[in-house]
């Protein structure tokens, strides 16, 4: 592999991370472009606390390298109140049957957001 060929797999990589960042925080900031469940555990809570916790999944940006370490804004724990919490986005193909062959690419996967109590995963 030339050097050039590098950089340009390295940028196709970024490229890709970005798009995948920007479609993981568009799904958990507006519910657009995927699916949003929740588990048991957080659909039994009250309905102002299931409120809080969408409210702080969505506002949610205390990403770095220690929760995100490859950028694409997938996964967090937070806490909501004294409530620890749990929120992942799985990848899928357009079936919902197999991993999506391609995350950076809406025609061929939806995404599922799942929140959750920790205990529950």
């Amino acid at each position: 592999m030339t050097c050039s060929q590098e950089r340009v797999d390295r940028a196709s990589a970024a490229d890709r991370r970005t798009r995948i960042r920007t479609l993981n925080d568009q799904l958990r900031q507006t519910g657009v472009g995927g699916r949003m469940v929740m588990t048991a555990g957080v659909a039994a809570l009250p309905p102002t606390d299931i409120a809080a916790i969408l409210l702080a999944v969505a506002n949610f940006d205390g990403f770095d390298q220690d929760n995100d370490p490859w950028g694409e804004h997938d996964c967090a724990l937070l806490h909501v109140g004294e409530r620890q919490l749990f929120w992942k986005i799985d990848y899928y193909d357009r079936s919902l049957t197999n991993v999506s062959p391609d995350p950076a690419d809406p025609a061929v996967t939806i995404r599922v957001m799942t929140v959750m109590l920790p205990e529950e995963y």
